[in-house]
Parts: C-alpha cells; structure tokens; sequence
C-alpha cells in the first residue's frame, strides 16, 4: 500500500523531430525502414503473457508496395477470444490490487522507451503498415502516444486526488475503482497513438483488457505490445488478439464480465455493438460503459473577410495529410464567391507541387489508402463526380493500384450543396467544396449544421470577430473540436481535448480526464468517529 502522496513528473508534450536531411533522426529511422523491410515477421496474439499461434495467417504489405510482404499474423478464433478473457480475468485481482504509483511507473516507462530507444522502430512500422510519411508518422506513434501516456498518468493522480468534503466528527473518502470485469479495447488503422491510447487509458486506471485492432494496423500494434511487455505491464493485463469483428463480438458482448468498450471506428459498427450491448444487457454484471469515437465529415467555414492564402493551407493541409484518412481531415468546404478564384488558384498550385509514391522517400508528400477496399470505394465516389455535369474536378480525380493504393489528392467544386461527397465520409484525399454567395454567410452556416450527421471536427477562417462569434455560437453543436482560423485537424494531448458528438460518438475527450473518468467505478466511504447511540432526535423532546 502507498506509504506517501506522490507527484508525478510534470508531463510536456514531446517535441517533434524534424526529419531534416543530416539530422540523426533521418539516418536513424531510414536504416530501419530497411531493417525492417528486409524481414518477414511472424506476428503472434499474445494472451496472459504468451506468445500464441494459430497458423491461419494473414499476409501483410505496405498500403504503397503491395506486393512486398512485411509478414504474417495469426488470425484469432472465438477459442482465442475466450482464452484471452480468462487471461484478462485471471490477472485482474493482482493488477486491481497494486499500488497506483506503480502502474503509473510502468505507463510513464512505456512513454520513454517510445521517445527514446523504440522511436524509430514504431515509427517505421507505422509508415509502412499504414503508409503514412515520416513527419505524419512522428507526430502520431510517436509524440502523440508518448503524450497519451504521460499525461494520463497525470490525469489518474488528479482523479486519485478528487475527494469530498467532510462535516465534523465525519471523514469522507471516494474511492475510484476499476470496472468490475474486462473492458474490449477495439482500435483503428489510422492513428497508431488511439491503437495505444484505447488499451492503456483503460489498464491504467486498473482494468484489465482485451485488446482488438485493426488487421492493417497489426504491424505497428505488434511493436506498441513489445513494448508494453519491456514496460513491465503485467501479463494478462492487455491481451492482444486479431479475431473477425463478428466472432470477437459474439464471445466479448454475450460474457457476463463484460464491463466496458473502448471504441475508434465507423458509425455503423459502433451503432450495431451498441444495439447488441442493449440487447445484451440483462446478461451483464453492471452496465457496461460504452466509449466511442466514431469519425466525422468535418468542415473548413470561411468568412469572405479571410486571407486566401490561409484558406488555402488550411484546406491543403487539412484535408490531404496522411491521405485525408484521418477523423479530423477536412472533408467538405464552404468559399464565399468573392474569394473562390484565389482560393482555387493557390490549392491548385499547392497540389500541383505535391508528390506522391512510398513512404520511405521522404520528399513525397502524398502516399497510400491503406487497402484495395479503401482504394475501390474512392474511385467509385470519384468516377461517379467526374460523370456528373454539377460537378466540377477542380484538381486530381485519378488513381493507381498496380504498384501502391494511390489516389491523387483531389478537389471536387460541387453545385448542390447536399451532393453526396458533401455528406459521406470518404476518408481519404477528396476535399468537396460548394461556393456560397457573400451576402449568405448566416444562411450557409445553417448549411453547415444541418448537412451531416457528424459533428466531429470544423473550423471557421475569417478576420471579422463578430463573423468568429457568429460562427463559434450557430455550429456549437457541429463539432466537438472547433478551430477559428486554423485547420480543423492536429489535436494536440493536454491541449485541445478530441471527440465530437451526434454521428461522430460518444465525446468523451481523449487526451483529457474525462475519458479516464469512464474507467472507473467510484464508490463513496463515510466513516463517523463517535457514532450515535440513542434513535431520538432532539426535536422529539418535549417541552
């Protein structure tokens, strides 16, 4: 037990590398790029502790390079499932049972092995499973993790520190459990921080997990879990496994210990594991909690008081990093008619000098959509806008599979403001603009509130402060992470707090106390010193 309070190191988010050439970070994380490349891993689960094969494989290549193979993983069955729950439950009384101090240890371990001797490694495993460039891949598996983990250490302690008053002669204490039971950790391909974040957030706080992500995000998950495991997480604790959704749901949703869900994924999934959490409920030990951000169809405003050349980054950078395949990316765009030909002009230029090709030439800007699904489903959405004659192919709009999951970066000038591009989420490098009328400003952000069913991420871009404060009040239930003047993408630990509402999931702010607070249970002590010994209350003398 704690024998001190004990403060942690004071958290800072984890500066980023620059990748410069000569720097040692470019030499570094080149030579293993090839390092790895140059091996074929044989992926395995790992359930309480060990390393678990089934032999049905599944190949995998980078996204850029398809026909290199990176490795194999073992596809987990509904026995796997189940045999990773028991390890979860089986660990559970040691892991609830130890001093908070040391999960902490093991946590803020976890962030320095990341920022120092495993840097370049997940770092490299994340740009060539999920094909994401050097810079996007710093900023992700390693700064952002390495700030997930520092930070929520601090959010524990502050939660650990949050107790109630107490009267005279009354000692009053809160006591914050973990959830009674496992919590499932279904993760992403996109961002192998939330691949980290989702499993740890929840251990942290003293619950042991089952751990699911996604089949393109394996190869960097491998490496998160190799590190976990030189941290010191305990064995049980996070079991990792690569089941099929159905066969994970079927085991993980009908188990009596089931307790919570820790969610990154589309919104249909999410709305079918939530209607089969509620058709389920009377088999559960408590109510489980269910935690989901679920992506968005996020939008850039602009006031015609913008500078175009702000505008024109905002939209670049915002909707084309990392393939627009992130939650946040800027995926619909609404351009006062005054500023609509600067605006094209400059994304035009922008675009024209982008690269495209494999991430591990570091002058290319663009790289691929993480799979032939992905791939197939954007050429469809861009085959059909290059037949319609409302729409008008600003820039891009061809594609490239015989090497790589290539789609050119490109920009779609839409006529009806609720085509569908405006509305689906794509996720990936297709940015829709519609052109409103200047004098329409007010009317068009109505526009912007009522065309998607997300409400994740939008910005606002203007120099007029009453437009800002219009803006900021009308949409201030269409995202969860506004920007003003500013692209509505890199949420940053500690800083800006990410989730959004109605489509987009649950809110619960990754990257802040409200989340970890969803994995705990508190319960309240009242201790009195000098109890009382006689029923009557005062009053009920007479006079």
């Amino acid at each position: 037990m704690p024998k001190g309070v004990y403060n942690i190191p004071k958290p800072h988010n984890e500066p980023v590398k620059s990748y410069a050439p000569g720097s040692p970070e470019r030499a570094e994380l080149q030579a293993m790029l090839k390092q790895l490349r140059a091996v074929e891993m044989d992926i395995p689960m790992y359930i309480g502790g060990n390393e678990v094969r089934s032999n049905d494989k599944v190949r995998l290549a980078p996204p850029h390079d398809h026909k290199h193979t990176l490795g194999h993983f073992h596809k987990s069955s509904k026995a796997h499932v189940q045999q990773a729950i028991d390890a979860a439950l089986a660990a559970r009384e040691k892991w609830v049972n130890l001093s908070w101090e040391h999960r902490a240890s093991i946590f803020l371990k976890a962030a320095e092995l990341i920022a120092g001797p495993y840097r370049a490694k997940l770092n490299a495993a994340t740009m060539l499973g999920q094909s994401k460039s050097a810079y996007q891949a710093e900023i992700d598996s390693a700064c952002e993790i390495i700030d997930f983990l520092r930070f929520n250490v601090k959010f524990m302690q502050e939660i650990y520190q949050q107790q109630p008053e107490s009267s005279p002669g009354i000692w009053n204490r809160m006591e914050w459990r973990p959830l009674e039971g496992f919590v499932y950790a279904l993760t992403p391909f996109n961002f192998t921080a939330i691949a980290g974040n989702l499993p740890t957030s929840c251990a942290m706080m003293g619950n042991v997990v089952v751990w699911k992500p996604s089949n393109t995000q394996v190869y960097s998950a491998n490496v998160l879990m190799e590190i976990f495991n030189k941290a010191g997480v305990p064995a049980g604790v996070i079991n990792l496994i690569y089941p099929s959704g159905p066969d994970a749901a079927d085991v993980i949703f009908n188990h009596a210990d089931f307790a919570g869900i820790h969610f990154t994924g589309s919104t249909e999934v999410f709305q079918n594991i939530w209607q089969k959490i509620g058709n389920n409920i009377h088999k559960y030990r408590s109510y489980p909690r269910i935690v989901g951000e679920t992506g968005g169809k996020d939008f850039v405003m602009v006031h015609p008081s913008a500078e175009a050349d702000v505008v024109v980054t905002a939209l670049t950078r915002g909707a084309f990093e990392y393939q627009g395949q992130k939650c946040s990316a800027a995926s619909r765009a609404y351009i006062p008619a005054s500023l609509w030909e600067a605006v094209k002009a400059g994304v035009q230029r922008d675009l024209a000098s982008f690269k495209m090709g494999p991430t591990e030439d570091f002058g290319n800007f663009i790289n691929a959509v993480i799979d032939e699904k992905s791939f197939d489903k954007l050429a469809k959405y861009i085959d059909a806008a290059k037949q319609d004659k409302n729409v008008e192919v600003v820039a891009g709009a061809t594609y490239d599979k015989l090497s790589g999951y290539f789609i050119a970066p490109t920009v779609l000038r839409v006529n009806d403001p609720k085509y569908v591009t405006m509305c689906d989420e794509l996720f990936g490098p297709v940015l829709t603009i519609y052109v409103y009328d200047d004098a329409q400003f007010e009317a068009t952000l109505k526009l912007v509130d009522s065309t998607s069913i997300y409400a994740l991420t939008g910005s606002i871009i203007s120099q007029d402060r009453y437009a800002i404060e219009l803006a900021t009040k009308m949409l201030s239930n269409a995202a969860g992470n506004f920007y003003i003047n500013d692209k509505p993408t890199g949420a940053v630990v500690g800083q800006q707090p990410f989730g959004g509402a109605r489509g987009s999931g649950t809110d619960d702010k990754a990257g802040a106390m409200i989340n970890l607070l969803r994995w705990v249970s508190p319960r309240t002590i009242k201790e009195t010193f000098v109890p009382p010994t006689d029923y009557r209350y005062p009053f009920l003398k007479s006079e």
